[in-house]
């Protein structure tokens, strides 16, 4: 069965669900991003974990409320509800410009979608309580919102790791073709980003991995089982502390920092490399060599590295082949 039902949020609330299906990179095969693919996970994967939180917060209200003597019990519950409803979980930041979304439902989330309008509305509508969804869903930390809307990929990661068991999962970005094998340590949340990352070693050859969640999939478990090594998970853990998001080994580094430079590192928090030591214009890192490159490309002359050699060479080629693009 296929339903159509219209949503109506404020577009600050519809903005951000559809930053989420970007940054989660559900897309169509044209490129253009899915966000009713996206609702339909958020409602199967939420939906759950928002109901039993719903009532346990109303329970908390309704006891309170019944704790004053000429308070009958059927009132405080109707009351409760409406408390909760108009002042905590209604209210929606922005502009007050609202707008309205077709969610298409099928399969689980059609089921859910009828479980909610037969036994759920009460006095509530169908887009109102959706709405409140979408807004308690996006009050939570874009990381654990990443853990919902990949509940499934979590949940066998965490198996797996628990009993020691080799993983094989699918990734456009791990430079290989066919299924990755690797031996799952932890998983470690980048501050920077928000994302989580699951901390590998390589099940058939000696090399730390590291993976973005939100991108693996057909992750299975296999029966193979591995033997967790104190030396792997020690420096997978220090990874995982300092830059989740690269296994890379780190290089020493040395840059030189303009007044403009120092003031954009600052600023400019996405995946910035830790400074190890600061000398006057000379900041000193200590950091893989490709997040360094990735991270200093957006300086230009406001950062020049003095070492270590071939990171200062690959900047100098970037910047010459942007020079002689911009000529020709």
């Amino acid at each position: 069965m296929t339903e159509k039902y219209k949503i109506y949020l404020s577009e600050d609330t519809k903005a951000r669900l559809i930053n989420d299906a970007e940054l989660f990179e559900f897309t169509r095969n044209d490129g253009t991003v899915n966000l009713n693919g996206f609702l339909k996970e958020l409602i199967v994967n939420y939906f759950e974990q928002y109901r039993k939180d719903n009532d346990e917060l109303l329970n908390s209200v309704v006891n309170e409320l019944t704790s004053v003597k000429s308070m009958k019990s059927k009132e405080a519950s109707a009351l409760a509800d409406k408390i909760i409803r108009t002042y905590i979980t209604n209210k929606e930041t922005g502009t007050g410009k609202s707008t309205v979304i077709t969610l298409t439902v099928s399969g689980e989330s059609y089921n859910i979608i009828q479980i909610i309008e037969n036994n759920l509305l009460q006095d509530n509508s169908m887009s109102g309580y959706i709405k409140d969804m979408f807004l308690s869903y996006l009050s939570i930390p874009r990381n654990k919102r990443e853990e919902i809307i990949f509940k499934e990929t979590y949940e066998t990661i965490y198996r797996a790791i628990a009993e020691s068991k080799v993983l094989t999962f699918t990734s456009a970005f791990s430079g290989k073709k066919g299924p990755v094998r690797v031996e799952p340590y932890l998983i470690a949340t980048s501050k920077e980003e928000q994302f989580s990352y699951l901390l590998c070693h390589g099940h058939n050859y000696n090399n730390d991995h590291t993976f973005r969640i939100s991108r693996m999939r057909n992750v299975f478990i296999t029966t193979d089982t591995f033997v967790r090594k104190k030396t792997v998970a020690d420096r997978l853990t220090g990874i995982g502390m300092k830059h989740p998001h690269s296994a890379a080994p780190e290089v020493h580094a040395v840059i030189e920092m303009s007044a403009r430079g120092k003031q954009m590192y600052r600023m400019i928090v996405k995946n910035r490399p830790a400074v190890s030591e600061i000398d006057g214009d000379k900041y000193y890192f200590d950091w893989p060599e490709m997040q360094l490159e990735d991270y200093f490309r957006r300086f230009g002359k406001e950062a020049v590295v003095l070492r270590p050699r071939r990171l200062k060479e690959k900047l100098q080629k970037y910047y010459s082949e942007a020079i002689e693009a911009y000529v020709n």
